[in-house]
C-alpha cells in the first residue's frame, strides 16, 4: 500500500473532489506506486488547469510513500490530553477524531 501525504503536516490526502480541493482522509490508500503516482498527476493537471499559482502545485506540496515506511518513519505525532483522566498522550496526527481518547466521540461511543 502507498500513501499520497502532505510533506509539511504529513496529513494523509484523500481523491480531489469536484471543486479541485484535495482533502485529508486517513482511509485513502492506493495498491501500488504507479496508481499512487498517477492519482498525483491528475491532481496536478487539475491545478494547473484552473490556473493556479505553481508553488502549490500537488506535485511540490505532496509526496508518495510505502504505508510501512510512511508510520515508522515520516509521520508527525502530536501531544493531546486525555478528555477523562487530563493525562496527556501521544498520537499520530492522521489519527481520527472518533478514535481519539482525547475527543468526545471517541468517550461518547
Amino acid at each position: 500500500m502507498f500513501y499520497i501525504y502532505e510533506k509539511s503536516s504529513t496529513y494523509i490526502m484523500g481523491k480531489m473532489d469536484k471543486q479541485g480541493l484535495v482533502r485529508p482522509d486517513h482511509r485513502k490508500s492506493y495498491t501500488t506506486m504507479s496508481a499512487a503516482k498517477a492519482a498525483l498527476t491528475r491532481m496536478s493537471k487539475r491545478y494547473r488547469a484552473d490556473l493556479k499559482e505553481t508553488v502549490n502545485d500537488p506535485q511540490f506540496r505532496y509526496a508518495i510513500a510505502e504505508a510501512g515506511y510512511f508510520h515508522k518513519s515520516l509521520e508527525k505525532s502530536r501531544t493531546v490530553t486525555n478528555m477523562m483522566s487530563k493525562q496527556q498522550f501521544t498520537e499520530t496526527v492522521n489519527t481520527p477524531g472518533y478514535m481519539s481518547p482525547s475527543s468526545e466521540s471517541y468517550w461518547s461511543m
